[in-house]
């Protein structure tokens, strides 16, 4: 292993994307495949329950750290420099931090804090912004989102995931899409999140020049004001929940309503199972798989978080409620 020496500045390397592009999974596999270094992830969550520090595979070599008390780019970017500067003193052979944004998270003013506080700027290097994006829902996350816009513009590369369920004309004209909002980025493809890390960790890709040539700006002071029409609950239960009952639901929901229903995403303590089930929804896009089993002793819940645009909270806290088994 190699260790990083004191006087090194720490490469940090930002992921971001839309909601449910993939940043988790492309989080979880630069961890499987990080064999032998030590990282420090920060992640941060539009919900107000940390869904995403739960599904993060973890071995003996990282350190976890959640924020979900709003986002990176506004309320807690002095958090983010306290934390960053207190694993630097704790770990002086720290060899990369992570940070995985909120999927509504504008990316430039999470860059200019390593850039105007001294508390950060002398220990760490800003080596790469990686914007993840659903080659299945960026056309139509780009119609709707000025944040899906701006983490396209401002990325150094950009992974264009989930080729698998795409034909080669779709992802080819997502690429020139990608193209059209930012011609300086390098582009990937990827299937589960899975690159090469040579071509998104140590690349050194971000450029603050660039930057600034693009946005004179860049350095300010940024407001940023998230769409007031979209927001996040999360529904609890901790009777077990039925996942037929669940799907039966959820499914025909998100036919009629996939355009508002932007993100969903939860950890399940279902009926006769003895592992955690993950269900998670991009629009109208569904997955549910086994994670890991539950600790004798834990106490088993489900916490399910709901992002998109003018949502009826009751409603959707009375169909989950119709879930439970019975």
């Amino acid at each position: 292993m190699n260790l990083v020496p004191a006087n090194r500045k720490i490469p940090v390397t930002v992921i971001t994307g839309y909601l449910g592009s993939g940043k988790t999974t492309l989080l979880n596999h630069i961890l499987k495949e990080q064999h032998g270094r030590k990282v420090a992830v920060i992640v941060n969550e539009f919900g107000e329950v940390g869904i995403d520090g739960q599904l993060i595979e973890q071995g003996g070599d990282e350190q976890l750290i959640e924020f979900n008390n709003g986002c990176l780019c506004c309320t807690v970017r002095g958090d983010l420099i306290e934390t960053i500067t207190k694993l630097r003193e704790r770990n002086a052979e720290l060899d990369v931090i992570l940070i995985e944004t909120t999927g509504l998270a504008d990316p430039a003013p999470v860059a200019s804090t390593f850039f105007v506080s001294n508390e950060i700027r002398d220990t760490t290097r800003l080596d790469s912004f990686v914007t993840v994006v659903d080659v299945i829902n960026l056309e139509k996350n780009l119609e709707q989102s000025v944040e899906a816009q701006e983490q396209v513009a401002f990325a150094d590369i950009v992974l264009v995931n989930k080729i698998d369920l795409a034909s080669e004309e779709a992802v080819a004209r997502v690429e020139r899409k990608v193209r059209s909002l930012n011609p300086l980025a390098k582009i990937h493809r990827s299937t589960q999140g899975v690159v090469d890390l040579a071509l998104i960790l140590d690349s050194n890709a971000f450029q603050l020049d660039a930057k600034l040539q693009v946005d004179p700006e860049f350095l300010g002071d940024h407001e940023h004001e998230h769409d007031p029409a979209i927001a996040s609950f999360v529904l609890r239960e901790s009777r077990p929940i039925d996942m037929n009952r669940f799907m039966s639901w959820m499914t025909p929901l998100l036919q009629e309503h996939g355009d508002r229903v932007l993100r969903t995403k939860g950890v399940f303590n279902a009926h006769s199972f003895n592992e955690r089930v993950v269900f998670q929804s991009v629009r109208m896009l569904t997955t549910m798989s086994r994670f890991n089993a539950w600790e004798a002793d834990e106490t088993r819940k489900s916490e399910y978080v709901v992002i998109g645009r003018n949502l009826d909270q009751a409603a959707f806290a009375a169909g989950f409620a119709k879930c439970v088994a019975v």
